[in-house]
Formats: structure tokens, C-alpha cells, sequence
């Protein structure tokens, strides 16, 4: 069992930047790929950025590329999200969760935090 707790979200305006973390609850954190999804109003959750479990590969959707960066320090127990040049379509509640694999699909994803609102708007 892993707990994951979000932290970093708020209101920016558009193109600014934000750094979401996910702190874990225990060093099996590093044996679970990572990734970060989010759920926009009246939208399906949909997958953002996700990485493997030694942080050597990772994914994003075309909508973020370029633009956000996904990390973690296993030694840390920590999962991070870098957002910049951020635009009011980025306005979702962010969560991030836990698998086996890396991959973009929500229901193979076992663990997940309680999410942290991100909301782009002037």
C-alpha cells in the first residue's frame, strides 16, 4: 500500500509557471512507475506526464509537450511536475498515481492521491 499526498497547486495566471509534488508514503515508492493525471470540469480524468521507476523514461500527452517536465527522487520518495508557459486549459484538479508499468491508462493505475487544484485564469 502506498499513500500519495499532492501538494503545489493554486491559481497562476496564463503563462506562468507551477511545481506539483507527490510525496509517498514509503520507500517501495521507487518500485512503481509514476505519473500524473488530471480531470478538467465536466471532463474525463485523462493521463498528463507519467515516468518508470528509475526515472529514465517518460511520457507526455502532445498537449504538454514541451512545456511540462516530470521527475522524481526515489531517495526522496517524491514525484514532481514542472508546468510552464501554463494556459487556462491546464485548469483541472491534478492527481498523481502509481503502476506497475508506465503507461497512459487510469485503471492500471493502483495508488492514488487525493489530487491539488490547478487553476489558470487572469
Amino acid at each position: 500500500q502506498v499513500q500519495l499526498v499532492e501538494s503545489g497547486g493554486g491559481l497562476v495566471q496564463p503563462g506562468g509557471s507551477l511545481r506539483l509534488s507527490c510525496a509517498a508514503s514509503n520507500p517501495t515508492f521507487g518500485n512503481y512507475a509514476m505519473a500524473w493525471f488530471r480531470r478538467a470540469p465536466g471532463k474525463e480524468r485523462e493521463f498528463v506526464s507519467g515516468i518508470d521507476q528509475r526515472g529514465s523514461r517518460t511520457r507526455h500527452t502532445d498537449s504538454v509537450k514541451g512545456r511540462f517536465n516530470i521527475s522524481r527522487d526515489n531517495n526522496k520518495n517524491t514525484l514532481y511536475l514542472q508546468m510552464a508557459s501554463l494556459e487556462p486549459d491546464d485548469t483541472a484538479v491534478y492527481y498523481c498515481a502509481a503502476s506497475n508499468y508506465l503507461n497512459t491508462l487510469v485503471h492500471t493505475y493502483q495508488f492514488w492521491g487525493q489530487g491539488t487544484q490547478v487553476t489558470v485564469s487572469e
